[in-house]
């Protein structure tokens, strides 16, 4: 916890004990005076420790996005609501240009300070060194040497990413499945490991389609809804009749060209979501297109690093969220894999143990 926030209970303390000492001297016997001033007893709580504070940096675009940003605060609302923590939300401008800036100026109030993604990687580790009393959370973020005040919340997509391809190789009608990355880096390369992984488990010679929105350095493709889905109506009318995305908002491109393509060939095609259970977050219209989604459990591992703040303790080092400690898994919202699940929850079960390896590379 911030040394202020330490400082601040510690004076509320002292404060107490100096009143209570001076109002016990103020009722000692007074053998010249036989009235007595002795009050009725009353009991005094402890002073209840203020309400650590948070910083939640997103990523590009922000609250709303349907997917990465919204889970984080779905995190921080819970943690608001059992802790009684508050916290301040920002997000970066549209090129990113200005994520060290956001970190520095949350780590002026905050007791712990949150980047959400990857690109705050070398931000945080300058601002992370520079405030030693603050904790710092990065999601998906490896920083080499970072200093003891970094907890880096990582993931394990591919075994998420294994469930959701098993299932669109168990629903697809015609062996043919689409992969769309928001951008071609290894973190989201983990996703269509472990999503060619699941369906080839079912079967080996199913073809998979994959297209990237962006190379790095641009990084565009995870707010592109207009480029998914130029890229959906080309794998939808080449024959693929599920595809799942990897690509943050850009998303929404996809599960609007499922609809569209379905409507307008009246042959039904599938969008499987990803991080939060995207059949909750889009519009009505679209649920019945919403075949599954890859959970991310992004606001668990903010949720945890706050509870963990919550009692004094800054978490460090590499957090790894897996399937066995539901950091990743699938979602049965709409009910459109319920016929499945028996199936799934035996490959969850066989990656927990160790009996299937799932890959994290293409």
């Amino acid at each position: 916890m911030k040394r202020k926030s330490l400082f601040r209970l510690l004076t509320t303390i002292l404060g107490v004990l100096l009143a209570t000492a001076l109002i016990a001297a103020g009722c000692g016997d007074d053998d010249e005076d036989t009235t007595s001033t002795t009050a009725a007893p009353t009991t005094t709580a402890a002073p209840a420790e203020d309400p650590i504070h948070i910083g939640l940096v997103y990523d590009i675009g922000g609250r709303g996005d349907q997917s990465f940003n919204d889970s984080a605060a779905e995190g921080i609302e819970r943690a608001e609501a059992d802790f009684g923590i508050t916290f301040d939300e920002v997000s970066p401008n549209d090129d990113g240009s200005n994520r060290g800036n956001l970190l520095n100026l949350q780590s002026d109030n905050a007791d712990l300070v949150f980047g959400i993604g990857f690109l705050f990687a070398d931000d945080m580790k300058d601002v992370a060194a520079a405030n030693p009393d603050t904790c710092f959370g990065i999601v998906d973020g490896f920083i080499e040497e970072a200093t003891d005040n970094v907890a880096m919340l990582l993931f394990a997509e591919h075994e998420g990413s294994f469930l959701v391809g098993a299932a669109a190789a168990l629903k697809t009608q015609t062996n043919r499945l689409g992969f769309i990355g928001g951008v071609n880096n290894e973190l989201i390369q983990r996703f269509e490991a472990g999503f060619t992984a699941g369906a080839e488990a079912i079967n080996p010679n199913i073809q998979i389609d994959s297209q990237y929105i962006t190379e790095p350095p641009n990084f565009d493709g995870f707010n592109d809804p207009a480029g998914a889905r130029v890229i959906s109506e080309r794998m939808y009318s080449d024959g693929a009749d599920i595809i799942y995305h990897a690509a943050g908002g850009s998303g929404a491109g996809l599960f609007e060209a499922a609809k569209e393509y379905s409507d307008t060939n009246e042959s039904k095609v599938w969008a499987i979501g990803v991080n939060s259970d995207q059949y909750n977050t889009v519009d009505e219209s679209l649920r019945e297109f919403i075949l599954t989604s890859m959970l991310k459990r992004v606001d668990v591992s903010v949720y945890d690093t706050i509870a963990a703040a919550n009692t004094g303790d800054c978490l460090s080092g590499a957090q790894t969220f897996n399937l066995a400690s539901d950091g990743v898994g699938y979602s049965t919202t709409g009910g459109f894999v319920d016929d499945i699940a028996d199936q799934l929850d035996e490959f969850k079960q066989q990656i927990i143990d160790g009996e299937i390896e799932v890959p994290d590379t293409v």
